[in-house]
C-alpha cells in the first residue's frame, strides 16, 4: 500500500469570487480518485464569508463574555451570531457553529485576512466541497473527492490538528463493525474517522503561517465514494455526547 501527498504550488492570495477549482486545475495534473484537501480559509475568502469589524455591534452579553476572556467584544459577537449553541463561555468560547461543527470561536479568526475583517468558516462547507469537486470534474475531467479542513484543538491533548468541516464524494466514516480482527474476533464499535485522518495528514504540508500551502492532493488512498455524503455523519448525536453533557453540567453549576 502506498499513499502520496503533495501541495498545489503557485496559488495567489485568494479574493472574493475567485474560482478555486479552476486555479487547482491550472496548477496540477489531477488523476481519478485523487482527494483534494482545501483549507477552509481560502474557500471562505472566495465565497466572501468575511465580517467587517466595524459592522459588528456587540450586545451586552458579548461585552460581558469578552471582558472575562480578554477578547474583542466584536469578535465575541461575531461568534455568537454564528453559533447554534454556546457550550462553554470561559475560559474559552466553545460553541456549535450553525452548520453543526463544534469548535472554539465558531472557527472565526482574524489571521490571514485583512486587519478590518473577521474570517468565518464557509457557511455550508459540504455544499462548497461539492461545488468545487463538480467543477474540477467539468474542467479537468477527473472524478475526485474534496475535503475542506480547519484546525481544531483536542480535549486532553496539547496542539491543533487538521479536521474535516466539509466533504464531497467520500464517506467520512469507515465502519469496521462486523469485520474480524487478527484473532477472528468480531469488531463491535470501531468506526474510523477517515475524513479527519486525511485532513490531518494534509495539514502536515499545509502549514499555518505566511508560507502555507492551502491545497494538498492526496493520491493512492483507497476510499469509498458516493455523492450522497455529509460531514455531519461525523458529529456525535447530542444524546450520546457525554462530554457535552458534562460541560453543560459544569457550566450550570458555576452560574
Amino acid at each position: 500500500m502506498r499513499m502520496e501527498l503533495f501541495t498545489v504550488d503557485g496559488l495567489p492570495l485568494i479574493q472574493k469570487g475567485d474560482d478555486i477549482a479552476a486555479m487547482i486545475c491550472e496548477r496540477t495534473e489531477l488523476e481519478a480518485h485523487d482527494c483534494v484537501v482545501i483549507a477552509s480559509t481560502i474557500v471562505a475568502k472566495a465565497e466572501g464569508a468575511m465580517v467587517l469589524k466595524s459592522d459588528v455591534v456587540p450586545s451586552d452579553r458579548a461585552v460581558k463574555i469578552a471582558k472575562r476572556l480578554g477578547k474583542e467584544p466584536e469578535l465575541v459577537q461575531a461568534v455568537l451570531d454564528r453559533s447554534a449553541d454556546v457550550i462553554v463561555e470561559f475560559p474559552l468560547l466553545l460553541v456549535e457553529n450553525l452548520n453543526g461543527h463544534v469548535s472554539i470561536n465558531a472557527g472565526i479568526d482574524d489571521s490571514n485576512v485583512e486587519d478590518d475583517y473577521f474570517l468565518e468558516l464557509p457557511h455550508d462547507p459540504d455544499a462548497s466541497a461539492k461545488a468545487i469537486g463538480e467543477e474540477i470534474a467539468n474542467i479537468c475531467g477527473r472524478d475526485v473527492s474534496v475535503i475542506i479542513t480547519d484546525t481544531n484543538g483536542r480535549a486532553f491533548k496539547i496542539g491543533q490538528t487538521g479536521v474535516a468541516v466539509g466533504v464531497y464524494h467520500m464517506y467520512p466514516i469507515r465502519n469496521w463493525r462486523g469485520e474480524k480482527d487478527l484473532f477472528g474476533k468480531e469488531l463491535e464499535i470501531t468506526e474510523e474517522a477517515i475524513a479527519d485522518e486525511v485532513a490531518s495528514a494534509a495539514n502536515l504540508l499545509m502549514g499555518e503561517a505566511a508560507g502555507g500551502y492551502p491545497v494538498v492532493i492526496v493520491r493512492g488512498y483507497e476510499y469509498h465514494t458516493t455523492d450522497d455524503v455529509t460531514v455531519k455523519e461525523m458529529y456525535r448525536p447530542e444524546n450520546e455526547d457525554i462530554i457535552r453533557k458534562g460541560l453543560r453540567c459544569l457550566r450550570q453549576s458555576s452560574d
